[in-house]
């Protein structure tokens, strides 16, 4: 008879637990303020939550086009024409996927064949290795430096290039660092893209919160629409993380490979959850802006305080994570949040659950209500000063 190990995949057996549960779920401690998870801390607004309820009652309980609501995926091609000036045709080129995260499991399900190689930027989210693996491809790991702010050094990526890389991943703005890619360094890569063949899969999840220039999506760069899978949702930037609503817009070519494995796998996404997003995007712009300018509002505060209580962090432009630096404490990231938390009960991420170039960093996500980010500032204060003593 076989081991238990023995009926589980290699693959899955190599996986490992997700660095920021660890934290999200220690934060559920009494009288702990939590700077971990990564949501708004807003209520999807009434009118959404309306409109999907006006859609149970109406009995909209079957499923959908396996690509999603075709009225949803117009307003999508809408949008995004609109928005951020790439044009997708919804009939072929837009897919409604259990959000963001079930889109990227797609995008490289679809591309990968064994052994090929994706570039990945970072810090990084923390998805982006596992699912590249267990799609049989191999995760490259490319620095980047808080130094520069976590832009990209195209000059590393070259480096990182071999025979086998076949795509390259994009988060813009970051998680974890909320760093906003320059245009010269989205050219850039767009240049080395172009010359190497290869294919981008930009993950624009929270491209609604940007708050000190305008967004840039990769796929409005000249030649690039047709090497992109554009993926995006409405978790971050709309409020709707319970929902579990993201979608795909890429060359049908690809839009078809993926669909394939979508149809399989899922079926299509709720949907309930599908006429709430089409109810954001007819009637709800301007409660995004409201929450954008919210956080812009906390960003400004949080980041200044963590800067004058001695935690060095550069300015995001955007998502709603601080990523300072806590190397001068001569502590580990995971170290320093561990102890954190004991001593003063704020939850942060160590920055090495996002990847090697993470250590000596933590995230902190500022999508709190500001007297709780103030409180957060006190006691991390006081943890700083006994550090300074001790």
């Amino acid at each position: 008879m076989k081991t238990k190990e023995q009926y589980i995949s290699t693959k899955v057996q190599t996986l490992k637990p997700s660095g920021i549960r660890k934290f999200d779920l220690a934060a559920s401690m009494e009288g702990v303020i939590s700077l971990g998870v990564g949501e708004p801390d807003f209520v999807t607004p009434w009118h959404m939550r309306e409109a999907s309820i006006l859609s149970l009652e109406q009995g909209y309980t079957a499923y959908t086009a396996n690509a999603g609501l075709k009225e949803l995926r117009e307003e999508i091609s809408t949008y995004l024409e609109k928005r951020f000036s790439v044009s997708y045709r919804a009939e072929d080129e837009i897919l409604v996927t259990v959000g963001a995260s079930q889109a990227l499991d797609l995008a490289f399900r679809a591309i990968l064949n064994e052994g090929d190689e994706v570039l990945i930027p970072e810090p990084c989210f923390v998805s982006y290795d596992s699912l590249v693996s267990l799609a049989g491809g191999v995760p490259v790991h490319v620095q980047t430096s808080g130094d520069t702010g976590f832009q990209i050094d195209i000059d590393r990526l070259k480096e990182a290039l071999s025979e086998k890389t076949k795509a390259i991943v994009l988060c813009s703005p970051s998680n974890p660092t909320g760093a906003v890619l320059s245009k010269a360094a989205l050219k850039q890569i767009a240049d080395l893209a172009e010359e190497h063949d290869l294919i981008v899969i930009a993950d624009e999840i929270y491209a609604e919160l940007t708050y000190d220039q305008s967004f840039i999506s990769f796929a409005s760069l000249p030649k690039m629409r047709e090497r992109t899978i554009l993926i995006s949702g409405f978790s971050k930037g709309f409020a709707m993380t319970g929902w579990r609503l993201g979608y795909i817009a890429a060359d049908s070519y690809f839009l078809h490979a993926m669909l394939k494995i979508h149809q399989y796998s899922v079926m299509c996404a709720p949907a309930m959850a599908q006429f709430a997003a089409l109810e954001a995007l007819q009637n709800g712009l301007a409660e995004v802006e409201k929450m954008r300018k919210s956080y812009r509002q906390r960003r400004n505060y949080f980041v200044e305080s963590l800067n004058e209580i001695g935690l060095h962090c550069h300015n995001p432009g955007g998502a709603f994570y601080a990523f300072p630096s806590i190397q001068q404490t001569s502590m580990s990231s995971e170290q320093f949040a561990e102890a954190l938390l004991l001593e003063e009960k704020v939850a942060v991420v160590p920055g090495s659950v996002f990847g090697p170039s993470g250590e000596g960093y933590i995230r902190c996500s500022y999508a709190s209500s500001l007297d709780h980010l103030q409180e957060a500032i006190k006691r991390m204060d006081k943890f700083m000063k006994k550090m300074s003593t001790s």
